[in-house]
């Protein structure tokens, strides 16, 4: 058995920049949260042995009793590294490839178990590894020595703590832009500059917004939507994204001159259970209903009268992205045998790459020069949208799980009172695609489903 996960980000530095850090395993725990320490044999270079311990408890545990040393099985200065692990019936190989590109490098990182352990070691220490890898490419980054860019945006990101929040801010930070994160809780892990707010009103904060040059607002804060559908719940859900956005176009209004790109973030949900009507960009919103279009209705009206040149307000699907709650669940539960149609299984299912969601970001920054985006709303969401049973059906290939049987809606509706959840997040979609982006100039780079999954999923 074998269990391969690739990720690819580019980072605005010349390849032997990254190698100096790179390529001193020993180092490795300073920019991989998951590694504690390392321990060389020798000099780096092929054939060089070493230790390493991962974090954890249980996995330092495991790993420290029964793991041998790594070697390091080729090692080509400014190009490739790559290490191999034995581990108990099986070994762990990473391998990080450099690739110049036009204005700096294309980092590649390969983590891959093979044999009987595979399963085992793969839960126990290879997702532990690979977990926020695009934050890891950014402490990267910063130790190899990046610097923004002297046309760099000041960009402020409200909601920069959660998973979405984290993957752009690293990804900019990689490519040389600045960043700002707004948060609650500041977290010292974090590669990023943070701002304490309060989410509710203009305070110190609103210094973050005045730059000298470009200045950017991405604002994803909200409390998440994976939780009982209860009256307190919703009006919570309402008010953490309402008031954090009424927040934002007040200080946008204190300000000399407007915001130069604002991302507002929204959501397909917007159309609630949509059946079988195609929403667009300029589809009308039902009425009346609480969750979720009694909750992005208001969210995105909220923005009105912001201070800013160039907006989008971004009406995002289900972002798939290997560390995101939804893909995971979806993965555990057929893995469990529990990958049959959800209810009825003829519900739609939007969703979005990653990757292709933070190119959109990118876009609506201004920073691709072959995609212009209008100021408005935007659909973010692949052109083929699915149905619950072929969404099940495309994940047990993957997986490489048998046909299993439906989840009825009651079952459903039961588990969800056990994992304080919102069972219309199963048993509710939307067919949700943009009529703006064919015009823009903008492509998917993972427009199937089944391309989205043979990146995302360990193969």
């Amino acid at each position: 058995m074998a269990r391969t996960t690739t990720y690819t980000q580019f980072i605005a530095l010349r390849p032997e920049r990254l190698w100096a850090v790179l390529a001193d395993p020993a180092r490795w725990p300073e920019w991989n949260p998951g590694v504690t320490a390392v321990t060389l044999r020798g000099a780096p270079g092929t054939g060089v042995r070493g230790d390493y311990l991962p974090r954890g408890r249980t996995s330092a545990m495991v790993h420290g009793r029964l793991a041998e040393p790594f070697t390091i099985t080729r090692f080509v200065p400014d190009r490739e590294l790559i290490i191999e692990q034995p581990e108990p019936a099986g070994v762990m190989r990473i391998s990080w490839t450099l690739t110049p590109r036009h204005g700096g490098t294309e980092l590649v990182q390969r983590i891959g178990v093979t044999g009987i352990s595979a399963p085992a070691f793969w839960q126990i220490i290879g997702r532990r590894l690979q977990t926020d890898a695009r934050v890891c490419f950014a402490r990267l980054a910063r130790l190899a020595g990046i610097e923004p860019d002297e046309n760099a945006r000041r960009v402020i990101i409200a909601g920069g703590s959660g998973a979405l929040g984290r993957n752009i801010a690293a990804d900019l930070i990689c490519r040389g832009q600045r960043v700002t994160i707004l948060t609650r809780q500041r977290d010292p892990a974090l590669p990023f500059d943070q701002v304490y707010w309060d989410g509710r009103s203009v305070g110190d904060w609103v210094a973050a917004l005045r730059n000298p040059g470009a200045t950017a607002v991405i604002n994803l804060a909200g409390k998440l939507v994976d939780c009982r559908p209860t009256a307190a719940n919703v009006a919570e859900l309402r008010c953490s994204r309402v008031d954090s956005t009424a927040a934002l176009v007040a200080a946008s209004r204190t300000l000399d001159r407007p915001i130069d790109y604002w991302i507002q973030a929204s959501t397909t949900a917007i159309w609630s259970d949509a059946g079988e009507k195609r929403c667009t960009e300029t589809t009308p919103l039902p009425v009346g209903l609480p969750q979720m279009t009694g909750v992005a209705e208001p969210w995105e009206r909220a923005f009105e009268g912001a201070n800013t040149d160039h907006w989008t307000i971004l009406r995002t699907s289900i972002v798939l992205d290997p560390d995101s709650p939804a893909l995971r669940r979806l993965c555990d539960l057929t893995r469990a045998g529990l990958g049959g149609r959800v209810g009825p299984g003829n519900q739609w299912f939007s969703w979005i790459h990653v990757e292709d969601w933070l190119a959109l970001v990118r876009a609506a920054l201004g920073l691709d020069p072959e995609v212009r985006l209008p100021n408005g709303i935007l659909v973010a969401a692949t052109d083929f949208p699915v149905r619950n049973r072929d969404l099940m059906a495309t994940l047990r290939r993957h997986l490489r799980r048998p046909s299993a049987p439906p989840t009825p809606t009651t079952a459903l509706k039961i588990g969800a009172v056990f994992l304080r959840t919102d069972p219309a997040l199963g048993l509710t979609g939307r067919h949700a695609t943009s009529e703006v982006l064919p015009h823009t100039g903008f492509r998917f780079r993972y427009p199937t489903l089944n391309e989205a999954l043979t990146d995302l999923l360990p193969h």
